[in-house]
């Protein structure tokens, strides 16, 4: 979807269309979760401080999330795909692979499939999306982002080498500033580049990723579309309006997202063994702290048990802490046996 947050606040909001809004936290404080294409023209862009974005942007109009209303967008979307195929694999609310190989309206054409869809979702819900056609999903991936908004770009098998060898890697999906900044130190600013990489060298410098970046040098993707790719974590976080340092407080704030993670749990029959403290401070420098222990977590008060645990291991705080979030990983599926007890789905 197309700025999906912003888009819908412009769709059910007349005043906001054709003006630059953020979709997140206050003026003061806060991150921008989503930017329409006019913040964007200033470089506004998500996960921006909302700070720097009202730098940027000195007209930029916030508008606080409504994702009651996203997650309805999104199921509306999601039932649109299942029209067509039922091999889909969402990676957020906005965001999906298909696989449309064997498809439900018997057409053998993706490209004409993504147009059908492109229209129903625009007749449906009001809002445009883009769509990128491929043969693996790391082309179709950067095909989508490619004529962005309301875009349809295809690339074919015989163009896919092409294509990726004049990218430069920072575009590559998966390939973040970081990792990107690597590959300029070693010489490598685009596909070309990495295409002419051994395999051995790249694991060298990037482990098991390494092996990742020398297939998609050369258009290689062999991931199938997943539908029922398992959740990997479950977490809950916040930004608050005024830095925090007092312990209290912290503990605090720190209680809803400890239930808002637990009651996932029960609605979803899921458990772990591995609490994860994410912590940002006022400065921007993030840390985590984590701990797994042997059995799956089956009480919510050994769950905030850990967790304060370690958030006690962080006080006092060296500076002020801006965002805290809490999250459960080393997920299993489980059920509830007949005497009301949480037992382990073999």
């Amino acid at each position: 979807m197309d700025a999906f947050y912003a888009s819908v606040e412009q769709r059910d909001n007349a005043d906001l269309r054709g003006k630059p809004i953020a979709v997140g936290g206050s003026r003061q404080r806060g991150v921008v979760a989503a930017a329409s294409y006019e913040a964007r023209q200033f470089g506004v862009r998500s996960a921006m401080a909302s700070s720097i974005a009202i730098r940027k942007c000195p007209d930029l109009i916030f508008v606080k999330p409504r994702f009651d209303v996203y997650k309805a967008v999104s199921e509306q979307i999601r039932a649109i795909f299942a029209e067509y195929t039922h091999l889909i694999e969402p990676l957020s609310l906005d965001e999906a692979y298909l696989d449309v190989t064997h498809n439900l309206v018997d057409n053998p054409s993706a490209t004409l499939i993504a147009q059908a869809i492109k229209a129903r979702i625009k007749a449906v819900t009001g809002l445009t999306a883009s769509a990128g056609v491929s043969y693996n999903k790391f082309l179709a991936k950067l095909a989508s982002d490619y004529r962005k908004p309301d875009g349809l770009f295809v690339i074919k098998p015989t163009q896919g080498k092409a294509f990726v060898e004049q990218l430069k890697v920072g575009q590559f999906h998966g390939v973040g500033r970081v990792t990107a900044a690597r590959m300029n130190q070693l010489g490598i600013f685009t596909g070309l580049d990495l295409r002419q990489q051994r395999e051995a060298f790249l694991v060298q410098h990037f482990g098991k990723a390494g092996h990742h970046y020398y297939s998609i040098a050369q258009a290689i993707d062999h991931r199938p579309v997943m539908p029922d790719r398992e959740r990997k974590s479950i977490g809950s976080e916040t930004t608050f309006e005024q830095d925090l340092t007092d312990e209290a407080e912290l503990r605090e704030a720190l209680l809803p997202l400890q239930e808002s993670v637990w009651a996932y749990c029960e609605k979803t029959d899921v458990l772990g063994r591995t609490v994860t403290l994410k912590v940002k401070y006022a400065d921007f420098q993030q840390i985590t702290r984590s701990r797994t222990v042997l059995s799956l977590i089956r009480d919510p008060a050994y769950f905030k048990q850990i967790s304060f645990d370690l958030l006690t291991s962080l006080i006092p705080a060296p500076k002020g802490i801006r965002l805290l979030g809490v999250s459960l990983s080393s997920l299993q599926s489980v059920s509830l046996d007949k005497g009301g007890q949480l037992a382990l789905d073999l």
